[in-house]
């Protein structure tokens, strides 16, 4: 009897099966891949404001205290923007006449706030407290990158999950007090926004290690075992409870 099949046909049939399994993983990983690229997150992407504020010019070389912008980071979920009259306590005096500055006056003049465009945001089913984080010594660049060196602002970090989960599962690797201005009666919460002020009267030869990571916006994340373990200190000193951190309903409420 006569061969149905020419044996050419058996190659052609096992080149499918293994592009059948091939495809599928290939389109399933290039989706994965996508949705972590900035062309999705927005990371390292500057956005257009209103106005184009530089958090490089304002906290880097005029050393203004984030607070001062951001009332409620220390006391509320949301760091706050500032309000135009904010903007208008200096530059009802400098930078007058700046075409740049228009919509502040305009704003001004007509009491309509400026709408800025958020940069970084979590999704509506996460609920995430700013000031908890701030009061437990974690400083604003370990999410948000090296804002202090941003002309133009954009996203430090994708805020996906799993980069979350990094801290929340092993906080003794992120959490940092500085030897000296622990000495000189500054509390976490008050390091985290004296890192600034160093930064820009002495730059970073008066950084430790740790702090040099967090200007620069590098991951400041601790594998040395003798960092880990005064990390594990300030862990109870905190009051941080890890056994609940990585649980779903801290974040999803």
């Amino acid at each position: 009897m006569a061969q149905i099949f020419k044996p050419s046909a058996n190659t052609i049939a096992q080149v499918s099966l293994l592009g059948g399994a091939i495809v599928p993983l290939s389109v399933g990983l290039g989706i994965a891949a996508l949705s972590r690229s900035p062309a999705n997150t927005k990371v390292g992407v500057p956005l257009n404001q209103p106005v184009p504020f530089s958090h490089e010019h304002h906290v880097g070389q005029l050393g203004i205290d984030c607070r001062y912008c951001h009332t409620s980071v220390e006391k509320s979920a949301f760091a706050g923007f500032p309000p135009t009259e904010t903007c208008m306590s200096c530059h009802s005096q400098i930078w007058t006449n700046s075409p740049l500055l228009e919509p502040v006056r305009k704003s001004y003049e007509t009491g309509t706030p400026i709408r800025w465009t958020k940069v970084n945001k979590v999704p509506e089913f996460v609920f995430f407290n700013h000031s908890i984080h701030v009061n437990r010594g974690i400083n604003c660049n370990t999410c948000h990158g090296a804002v202090n060196d941003m002309n133009i602002t954009w996203k430090g970090n994708s805020f996906q999950m799993a980069w979350c989960l990094q801290c929340h599962r092993a906080p003794e690797r992120y959490l940092h007090e500085n030897e000296a201005d622990t000495a000189a009666g500054l509390t976490p919460r008050q390091q985290v926004f004296n890192l600034y002020w160093k930064f820009q009267q002495d730059g970073v030869k008066h950084l430790d290690a740790h702090e040099q990571d967090l200007i620069s916006g590098e991951d400041p994340v601790s594998f040395d075992k003798d960092e880990i373990a005064k990390g594990r200190k300030l862990v109870n000193k905190y009051g941080v409870k890890t056994q609940q951190l990585a649980d779903c309903w801290i974040c999803h409420r």
